[in-house]
């Protein structure tokens, strides 16, 4: 049987969620920029015995709070979310079993089978949103996807997101009769975008 990736895609509203960053330098960095970059507004707190310039600039940009110190388990405290990215892989694992004790979920950078969740690329286009995952397998190829979408898809998507929000509102009925609608409006626009190709 061949392989297929089962993980179950979810858009998480991090503005709602507490996230905890343990690391400060390159990896660390590279999370908390990806994260910001989809998610402006997400909560995080970042704890690391030191900082890279750039994640200090990030920080103070974004409203980030920054702890300079050693990890330590009472960071997990009303947590949703754990990112461990430091260069030490014993102190990656020990955030893993201090997150599982808490049924907290985590993610451990560069070790797929120690993560709840994996931070695939993302597509941001206006109101869509399109994550890419590879299961962990291929982080390259999530990327060169990303690029690929980013082009393919018009920068006035959101114009129709926005149009068809509002005639949404304006249609009688029960949900499934909306949907209905939606999908025949839709249908129509994909069968003249392919005629007239």
């Amino acid at each position: 049987m061949e392989e297929r990736n089962e993980l179950y895609p979810v858009f998480l509203k991090v503005s709602k969620l507490n996230i905890l960053v343990v690391g400060g330098g390159n990896v660390g960095h590279e999370k908390l920029h990806f994260l910001l970059k989809s998610s402006p507004n997400a909560n995080v707190e970042v704890v690391a015995k030191w900082f890279l310039s750039e994640t200090e600039a990030l920080a103070k940009a974004h409203g980030v709070k920054l702890t300079k110190g050693r990890y330590r388990k009472k960071y997990l405290k009303k947590r949703h979310i754990v990112i461990a990215a430091t260069n030490d892989a014993k102190l990656n694992k020990r955030v893993h079993r201090d997150a599982k004790k808490r049924y907290l979920l985590a993610n451990i950078a560069d070790t797929p089978e120690l993560c709840d969740f994996y931070m695939g690329g993302i597509v941001n286009k206006g109101h869509v949103k399109i994550a890419i995952s590879t299961n962990g397998k291929s982080p390259t190829t999530a990327k060169r996807l990303r690029q690929f979408f980013e082009e393919v898809i018009p920068e006035n998507v959101n114009e129709m997101v926005e149009n068809l929000n509002e005639y949404r509102k304006t249609i009688k009925g029960d949900f499934e009769a909306k949907v209905t609608e939606l999908n025949n409006i839709t249908e129509t626009l994909i069968g003249k975008k392919e005629k007239d190709d």
